[in-house]
């Protein structure tokens, strides 16, 4: 799991259900969900995090993948992105997946957990996910911002021909020139991003994950 500079999460809540709402609904999106739950959150864009990964976009979309797409059960989510980028990403459905809502004073995100990643990274150090969650320890989420701070992530990707930013652990931000420049940083190729998400342990549960740009 990674920690995030936006601490402490004051306000974490678990949403009930959330991958059978959504096998039963066909999809949601950010956006969507903050409707629903009449929260009292202003979203202007977001940010997908995959563990330290940021890319900002519009919106992201949550889908139950087509039976049989994968070897396992699974959901996928794609970012609406800025410009003309690809980002999304499969996880394993057949895992204990919880979804949770976290708020501080001026931020919110969605960020999702299995059991299987809290055990093997932060059992040890946590009694539960809440409490995690609210250290910030989340490998997944999406960032909700409104006003000058969406502004301000719409800029920094937009000054730029990376598909996507990096958080560093500790908060500041690196943001690469180019495709090929973002994948050195991490060490990595598309290739392997598309097919194994980036080497990420098996415990995560992330099967792919695209991060590129045309």
């Amino acid at each position: 799991m990674s920690a995030d500079d936006e601490l402490p999460w004051t306000d974490v809540s678990r949403f009930p259900d959330f991958l059978e709402h959504l096998e039963s609904e066909g999809g949601a999106t950010v956006q969507g969900i903050i409707d629903r739950i009449d929260a009292d959150i202003d979203m202007d864009g977001m940010a997908y995090h995959d563990r330290g990964i940021r890319a900002p976009g519009y919106d992201a979309t949550f889908v139950p993948e087509p039976e049989g797409a994968h070897i396992v059960p699974a959901f996928s989510v794609e970012v609406h992105t800025i410009g003309p980028r690809s980002v999304w990403a499969v996880f394993d459905a057949t895992r204990s997946w919880d979804f949770y809502l976290l708020q501080a004073d001026d931020i919110a995100a969605i960020a999702w957990v299995s059991d299987e990643e809290f055990n093997a990274e932060e059992a040890g150090l946590f009694m539960s996910k809440h409490d995690a969650l609210a250290a910030g320890r989340f490998s997944f989420g999406t960032f909700v911002y409104a006003g000058e701070e969406w502004q301000e992530q719409r800029e920094l990707i937009e000054g730029t021909d990376a598909p996507a930013f990096l958080r560093r652990d500790d908060g500041s931000t690196l943001v690469p020139t180019s495709q090929s420049d973002f994948y050195d940083v991490v060490n990595s190729t598309p290739e392997d991003f598309r097919t194994n998400g980036g080497g990420a342990p098996s415990h995560l549960g992330l099967l792919e994950l695209e991060v590129t740009i045309d």
